[in-house]
Formats: C-alpha cells, structure tokens, sequence
C-alpha cells in the first residue's frame, strides 16, 4: 500500500507561503484600491480643498496596517481556534483579540499617516482617541471577523486538498480510561508497530518507525512519513503515547521527532535550535527541551 503518486496537495506545496502572502496582497491592494477611489470622489464632492494625496495617504496607511497584522492574526487563530469543539472556550479570546487588533491597526495607520503628512510638510491629528477610537473599533471589530472567516475557510480547504487520515485500526489502549502502565510493566499494551489510515478514499499501512517527525495543528497531528504529509485528528500528546519513547521525543511544544531521523542539530540563539532532518526538512527545538534531546 504506498503512495506512488503526488496528490494535488503535495504538488501545490511547494508554492504555498508565496501563494498564501501573495493572494493577501493581492486582495487587500484591491480593496486599497476601491476604496482609495471612493474617499477621492467624496473628498471632492465634500468641496473642503482636501488635496487628493490626503485620502490617497488614509487607505493606503490603513491598508498596509491591515496587512501587517495578517500574520499575527493567523498565528493567534492557531493558538486559540475556533471550531466545534473549542469556540467555549476560545471566543472570549477573540473578542479580545478583536480589541487589540483594533488598537494595533490604528496605532500603525496613525504612525504611516503622521510620517507622510511630515514629509508633506504638514501635520496629521487624528483626534481624541477616547472619541475616535470606538468608532474605529467597529469597524476593525468587522475587518476582524472576516479576516478570521477567511482563515477558518482557507484551513478547512485545505484540510480537504490535503486530505484527512484517519488510523482504522488504533490500538485497544486507546480506548481505554486508565493511563498506560509504566514502560516495561508486564500489563503495558502492546505498541503497534503499523498504522492503517486512509486518506483520499484510499488505505495506506504506515509503519510507526517510518514517520520523520511530527507536527500538532489544532485538533489534529500531522504525520511526516516518507516525503508525505498524514493528517490524524489527534493531538500530539496522545498520539505520541502509541510511538517509542525511547524512538521518539518531543522536542517542542508543537512538534516532535524521530531520534534516528536527526541528521543535525544546529544551536540557535536564546538557547533554541533547529533540527535537520534525514529527508531535507527542518524542525524547531526550544530550549525548553534541549537538555532531554541531548541526553
């Protein structure tokens, strides 16, 4: 049962960070670009002398703080998801995720505003913050969700592009309540030494010592085996309790590694490092876990 062929997924990922940064660019500099129109005309028919570099300068500034933020977003979205199981929990992070997104998207469009309006040689005021700000918020607290839709939209596309695994055959330890026994308890389960999964409507056997490292990604652990990616809805932690401790460590809070895979550990700054891996890729290693890999 392998996996002769690239799926769409695995051809597409390659070009994906370009992809993802470029399609962001691309839909925020249009939105610039309407709107930028938009405050031109009503600055005109407003008939107050406005010079057309002024709005000009509003939705670009705006813009590009929105742009900055992406990537904070996206990153704050994986740390606190939303999803069937976790919106309890989570909204309320949102709602104050909301607030200082905010709050960062009108401190940097002040900042870029103020910075042309002195090479122009004028002044920008954006006014009373406690009067102006909540204004602003409901806008941004809009921007927001639909920044964060997107997201959600873009990760379960995906989800289905690279196709979900699911092990047919988990190991009877799995479902059962206890915790595992010692390693090397006469009691403990057997380890299994194969997978099942299937994925794209098709059954693949992986074998446990095959798997390069591990990646946790919300409410699911992607599997490196071999050149290809395996999605399990798991987490990392207990996925981890199926594998080898003495094969297999964590070696960051979201990822963790075959030992026997390692090709190189490369020492960072901050005491971090960064793994080199037999199959090309790189993984983090906080510090945090350093000392155990080493020993």
């Amino acid at each position: 049962m392998s996996e002769p062929r690239m799926n769409m997924f695995e051809r597409y990922r390659p070009f994906r960070r370009w992809v993802e940064a470029g399609l962001w660019i691309l839909v925020l500099t249009v939105q610039a670009a309407f709107a930028t129109v938009v405050a031109v005309i009503d600055a005109r028919e407003a008939g107050h002398g406005t010079a057309t570099w002024q709005p000009v300068t509003w939705e670009i500034s705006s813009h590009l703080a929105l742009l900055a933020l992406v990537p904070v977003l996206i990153a704050f979205e994986r740390r606190f998801p939303l999803n069937r199981s976790t919106w309890r929990r989570n909204w309320a992070w949102h709602v104050l995720g909301s607030v200082v997104f905010s709050l960062g998207h009108v401190a940097l469009m002040v900042g870029l505003r103020q910075i042309v309006y002195a090479w122009a040689g004028s002044r920008y005021d954006f006014g009373d913050w406690l009067a102006q700000w909540p204004y602003e918020y409901l806008k941004d607290a809009r921007t927001y969700a639909l920044f964060l839709l997107a997201i959600m939209s873009y990760r379960l596309f995906m989800l289905r592009l690279q196709g979900e695994a699911r092990v047919l055959d988990p190991p009877e330890s799995a479902a059962e309540p206890d915790p595992p026994e010692p390693p090397g308890s006469p009691d403990a389960p057997p380890r299994p030494d194969r997978f099942l999964v299937r994925k794209l409507r098709r059954e693949f056997l992986i074998a446990a010592s095959d798997i390069d490292w591990l990646q946790a990604q919300g409410n699911y652990v992607g599997l490196r085996v071999n050149g290809h990616d395996y999605l399990l809805r798991a987490t990392l932690t207990d996925f981890l309790t199926q594998l080898d401790p003495a094969r297999y460590a964590r070696v960051h809070r979201s990822y963790a590694a075959n030992l026997d895979r390692i090709a190189e550990i490369e020492p960072l700054d901050g005491g971090d490092a960064r793994l080199h891996m037999r199959d090309g890729t790189h993984i983090p290693c906080s510090r945090r876990y350093r000392p155990a890999l080493q020993a």
